[in-house]
């Protein structure tokens, strides 16, 4: 009488197709969430600059952050201002986002102003606003961080 039942041949190579359709499939996924977290920081991107547009229409062409206020530019962003850029009395613009995103690709929500455009890899955090200069107003996703082929992440062209 004969039992029923796989060999170890038939096992092992069941176990080797099954390894080959991994190693196949496992990079693809990889390219989805790199692609995922791109798309993501554009959106993030176009979403911000629309908002930055809108203060400015709000606040005589004035940026948020450079108000002689002193409000940062996440304060500006994130609560209630009059045209001035001053938060205390009328304030009734604002806010104009909940909160700053996080940058998918640093894991940083934080904002740092300077005067001029970033280079690549140049930068940390999540994100860099210009608050003066040729490219005053100009938002764009900072990040030193490396993919696995080390290349840098900074998104400007977006």
């Amino acid at each position: 009488m004969r039992t029923k039942g796989f060999t170890l041949v038939e096992i092992l190579i069941v176990v080797v197709i099954l390894g080959i359709l991994a190693a196949i499939v496992i990079p693809q996924f990889t390219s989805a969430s790199t692609q995922a977290r791109e798309s993501a920081l554009v959106s993030d991107l176009q979403s911000i600059r629309s908002q930055i547009e809108l203060y400015k229409i709000h606040h005589g062409d004035q940026l948020p952050g450079t108000a002689p206020t002193g409000a940062t530019f996440v304060q500006a962003m994130t609560q209630k201002t009059d045209q001035d850029g001053d938060m205390a009395g009328n304030d009734k613009y604002g806010p104009y986002m909940q909160a700053i995103p996080i940058n998918p690709f640093s894991d940083s929500n934080s904002v740092t102003t300077g005067s001029s455009k970033l280079a690549a890899g140049s930068a940390t955090g999540g994100w860099y606003f210009n608050t003066s200069g040729t490219d005053a107003g100009l938002f764009q996703a900072a990040d030193d961080k490396a993919n696995p082929d080390d290349a840098t992440y900074l998104h400007v062209n977006y």
